[in-house]
């Protein structure tokens, strides 16, 4: 898939302000500082798209960017971030979890993983949570580039074994690195034959 349009539509409080169109949607989620912001610009091609900060958390909206003038990709905020106050935590879980089980227009979220390290309890609770809410998910794993070979694929291995135990067959999935464009042609290929499935 090439990007040959990308364009920044807007940010938005909550689900109910999004936009009302029908434009499949693809939303990038992941626990606070997993690369998120890195990954987009990566796949669309754009260094300074999606703002990469030094604060996690600093995504607090609903980030619309419209692609090709055909779908849109939605940066989510990030979730289980320590820092943030109570009140803002809860407000996230929120808009989060209201966006993910309402949204119509939303095809798949990509929940991404640091790929370094074990599955967190954060993320194994919200991908319970999308299970249990049948929100349609793939899961990116990020940052390969920062480990050797050999070590990523154990890594990748005790990661989808971890998943096994609570799941029973594996969502697809994709090994991802910002830093050297690793898995950007796969990524985008799955988008484009999801699109493709719904054109017809």
């Amino acid at each position: 898939m090439k990007m040959n349009e990308v364009e920044f539509l807007a940010s938005f409080p909550k689900e109910s302000a999004c936009p009302k169109d029908d434009k499949p949607e693809f939303a990038f989620i992941g626990r606070s500082n997993v690369g998120k912001s890195s990954l987009i610009n990566m796949l669309t091609n754009r260094k300074g798209l999606a703002k990469v900060s030094v604060t996690p958390g600093k995504t607090q909206l609903i980030n619309y960017f419209t692609i090709n003038q055909a779908w849109y990709l939605v940066d989510l905020p990030g979730y289980g971030y320590a820092k943030v106050s109570k009140d803002k935590k809860a407000g996230f879980s929120k808009l989060i979890s209201t966006y993910l089980a309402k949204r119509q227009q939303l095809v798949v979220a990509f929940v991404l993983i640091d790929c370094r390290h074990e599955l967190q309890k954060v993320d194994k609770e919200f991908l319970d949570w999308c299970g249990e809410n049948q929100v349609p998910f793939a899961l990116v794993f990020t940052k390969a580039d920062k480990l050797g070979k050999t070590q990523l694929q154990s890594q990748i291995n005790s990661l989808l074994k971890t998943l096994l135990k609570s799941w029973e067959q594996l969502p697809p999935y994709f090994i991802t690195s910002s830093e050297s464009k690793l898995g950007r042609e796969e990524v985008l290929k799955y988008i484009e034959e999801i699109l493709a499935e719904l054109s017809v």
